[in-house]
């Protein structure tokens, strides 16, 4: 009995410290890794460049002043619809400028003097047309008298030519006197400019008509003053032929097409518009980004569809969008999150969620869009990746996993 009691508590010392060092190991042991995963899925993806970009006019008409004049205000503003033909802003002459007093002194003294030339061709008039008639009666008595065969014909032919002298001497002081008047007149109209403003009388006005039918886009002018030929007044467009502008990086601008589609959102609307590339500017330009980086981009011109109707639904000239131009889709294509992907050994890799353990698997990635990638080969759908491996997950590693 004794010599069984002796064998048994050495087995169950043993059995204690078996025990004790299985706890203890079991403590010491590394915790499983807390991971995050998601699920290879099949479905539809969208290979697309997102930029923002800008409505614009593909075409626009500043209109001008043809000649230096006098502009009537413009009662047009800026958003007001107009029409082919329609009477856009008026010109009427410049009105004259006011005198200074020694330039009036000076007129009137001019006026005075034209005057007196005026009563002084006057006169001359007079005096010509009354040694006219003594002309044309002698050339009647002469004529007389040489019918009677009293005088001879070279007398006749001498009265006949100074008739016709005094004649022409009564046209040229008739002339003298209408020169004298519009002398007069001339002057006195210089006179009549008190201060430089335009008096109440009618001026013959110019008519500026609107070239096509659609919007007052800029008014750049609307008070009446002096204009000088070509200065601007209003800018017309029609918001009917609105395009858009996106300045794409070269890298994405050359993945982009004519007649490729694109989604235009962010515009303000509920429901996303349809647009079509229809060019690719042939020359790029640098632009320095937020960050202070050098870009090179290229701008590409979006027309919209013949279903949207830009004019309708508020969008002008200037107005934002944002751009999502398809460059390939598919309905049915395997797929991942981006944030799985990591370079190891010059290839890439996941891991894979084996039985509660991190498994690494080389794969061949496609085409990316935003935060999934397409896969070729590697995984099948269904499996659990890791969507952020840290710098504690790696190979055969004991995790826990959140969905």
């Amino acid at each position: 009995m004794r010599t069984r009691r002796s064998w048994i508590r050495p087995l169950l010392w043993s059995l204690a410290g078996l025990l004790l060092l299985a706890l203890l190991v079991w403590a010491l042991r590394p915790a499983p890794v807390p991971v995050s995963t998601a699920r290879v899925s099949v479905g539809p993806f969208v290979d697309s460049v997102t930029e923002e970009g800008r409505t614009r006019l593909r075409d626009t008409w500043n209109v001008s002043v043809p000649i230096a004049g006098y502009l009537q205000r413009v009662t047009l503003e800026v958003g007001d619809t107009v029409e082919r033909g329609q009477v856009l802003f008026r010109l009427e002459p410049s009105p004259a400028p006011a005198l200074d007093p020694r330039s009036r002194q000076q007129a009137r003294d001019s006026l005075q003097a034209a005057e007196a030339r005026l009563r002084a061709s006057q006169a001359n008039l007079e005096t010509a047309r009354a040694e006219r008639r003594f002309a044309e009666a002698e050339f009647e008595r002469y004529r007389a008298l040489h019918q009677r065969h009293q005088v001879s014909t070279a007398d006749l032919d001498h009265r006949r030519s100074q008739r016709d002298r005094h004649r022409a001497i009564e046209s040229a002081a008739a002339a003298s006197v209408e020169a004298a008047r519009f002398e007069v007149e001339s002057i006195r109209a210089v006179l009549e400019v008190a201060s430089g403003q335009r008096d109440d009388e009618a001026y013959p006005e110019l008519e500026v008509r609107a070239p096509i039918s659609g919007t007052v886009l800029t008014r750049h002018r609307c008070c009446e003053g002096s204009v000088v030929a070509g200065e601007p007044i209003l800018e017309l467009g029609s918001l009917h032929d609105l395009e858009v502008q996106v300045d794409l990086l070269s890298m994405d601008a050359v993945r982009v097409r004519p007649g490729m589609a694109v989604r235009l959102a962010g515009w303000g609307g509920e429901k996303a518009l349809e647009g079509v590339v229809r060019r690719i500017e042939p020359a790029g330009f640098t632009r320095v980004s937020a960050l202070g980086i050098d870009e090179q981009r290229v701008p590409v011109i979006i027309d919209f569809t013949e279903d949207a109707d830009p004019a309708a639904l508020g969008l002008g000239s200037g107005f934002r969008v944002d751009a999502e131009f398809m460059i390939w889709q598919a309905d049915e294509v395997l797929q991942l999150p981006t944030s799985a992907l990591f370079r190891a050994g010059g290839e890439w890799v996941v891991f894979r969620v084996e039985e509660s353990r991190a498994r690494q698997v080389a794969v061949t990635p496609g085409r990316r869009s935003g935060l999934v990638t397409q896969v070729l080969e590697g995984l099948e759908a269904g499996d659990r990746i890791i969507t952020h491996p840290g710098e504690r997950v790696a190979e055969g590693v004991r995790l826990r996993v959140e969905e």
